[in-house]
């Protein structure tokens, strides 16, 4: 049973093997017309008379009409000849529009290739049917149907290419079995050099888009160098500098009240983790695919960000709900990252406020709110410094690439809103 089953499966994938690429012939289409197409090297010499200066495209579409005109011209004087010779009472206008339809996907080809090719072997089949006619094909009809063939596989993908020569290899053998050997030979040269065309145009495409990729690479990564040493040279700096005179500032002065103590010890021990996360962001930034130096925090460090918000100042009350224990690390990095940048916002531009900070996982959904009040009593905001104000832009980055969203607003009693939804995938729970 088994053996018959697998021999059926193995009939359906020939068949459908077989099928595809007439099929594709049939109902698929052709790449777009290269917007720039270049100049082949053994036309290059052309731009001496000026012709070569124009785009390939536009000369190439009027080469072809201007055959399709020439050929239009002998073809219907050929036709008319026969007609004669065999005593045909076909209408000159019957015969006109024969010579045209066999012509007319020259016109087509650069736009529609393969509607051009469907259109010739149409005209192939009625021309071979017509009695009159002594032989199987007209001269100009297969000039422009090797054309057409050509352009086909220059233009289309394997499937049709190849569902193509199917059927015109089908055709020469149907319609004239002694000219059948002569014909398939004709027919596969278009053929093959239009593939070859096509797979040196791809390769070349890969090339470039693999250089263009390096550039971009180079560039990024010296950008990241460059934002490295700033770092490194002007904010670490002045960072170290805030930590060593908050420690030494109480030796300077020994009758320091206390609370102002402990404020120097706090704005120490921030300024001492800044330079942690410094030195991580400083190895992130140097390293060349951008590898995690140090283990990134999450929502178990939200006491830590609750702590230090409220010794900024800030009145903030907190409600927490779920399993927050078994969190994914991307999930848990990025809702720390808006938690703190929402408190810092409020630090800056509502100090002394109130604040509400809700986090809930309800199922594969992980909810946070942050809302504060405006500023206290006394308390004036913090001037913004220069070249910041993409705190918010961060945030809705960070949402956007785990699926999420996020609002930000002002309140009707003048304070500020942030709410982000993460989803948590299942496997994490």
């Amino acid at each position: 049973m088994t053996g018959e089953g697998s021999g059926r499966q193995g009939a359906r994938e020939t068949w459908a093997l077989l099928t595809r690429p007439p099929a594709a012939a049939l109902t698929g289409r052709a790449d777009p017309a290269p917007p720039d197409r270049p100049w082949p090297v053994g036309l290059r010499w052309t731009r001496r008379i000026g012709i070569g200066r124009l785009p390939f495209g536009t000369v190439a579409q009027a080469v072809d009409l201007i055959l399709a005109v020439s050929l239009l011209s002998t073809g219907y004087s050929r036709l008319v000849h026969e007609a004669r010779l065999h005593a045909s009472h076909e209408s000159s206008g019957a015969l006109f529009l024969l010579a045209l339809a066999a012509v007319l996907p020259l016109a087509l080809r650069q736009r529609h290739p393969l509607g051009a090719w469907r259109l010739s072997a149409v005209v192939t089949v009625v021309v071979a049917v017509l009695p009159w006619l002594p032989g199987t094909y007209l001269p100009d009809g297969v000039f422009v149907a090797l054309l057409c063939l050509y352009q086909v596989a220059a233009r289309g993908p394997r499937d049709v290419t190849v569902g193509v020569g199917m059927i015109s290899l089908a055709g020469v053998w149907v319609l004239a079995p002694p000219k059948a050997a002569a014909a398939a030979a004709a027919l596969l040269v278009p053929l093959l050099w239009g593939h070859l065309v096509r797979q040196r145009r791809v390769a070349r495409h890969e090339l470039a888009e693999q250089e263009r990729r390096h550039r971009e690479t180079e560039v990024l990564h010296t950008e990241r160098r460059r934002i490295a040493r700033e770092l490194h040279d002007v904010v670490a700096h002045h960072m170290s500098m805030i930590a060593i005179q908050a420690e030494a500032a109480p030796y300077k002065v020994p009758d320091m009240h206390g609370e102002t103590r402990r404020d120097l010890s706090d704005i120490r021990s921030t300024a001492l983790d800044a330079l942690t996360e410094m030195r991580r962001i400083l190895g992130v930034l140097r390293s060349g695919d951008g590898a995690e130096t140090a283990p990134q925090p999450g929502l178990d460090r939200l006491d830590e960000l609750v702590s230090n918000a409220r010794n900024a100042g800030l009145r903030l009350t907190t409600t927490v709900g779920g399993d927050l224990a078994v969190l994914p690390r991307g999930v848990g990095l990025t809702a720390y990252r808006i938690v703190q940048e929402a408190l810092s916002n409020a630090m800056r531009h509502a100090p002394g406020s109130r604040v509400a900070l809700d986090v809930a996982r309800t199922g594969d959904v992980l909810c946070l709110k942050v809302v504060n009040g405006p500023p206290a009593d006394g308390h004036r905001p913090a001037p913004s410094p220069p070249g910041t104000g993409h705190g918010l832009t961060g945030m809705r980055e960070r949402t956007s690439m785990l699926g999420g969203s996020l609002t930000a607003g002002p309140t009707p009693e003048g304070g500020f809103t942030v709410t982000a939804t993460l989803p948590v995938p299942e496997r994490a729970t």
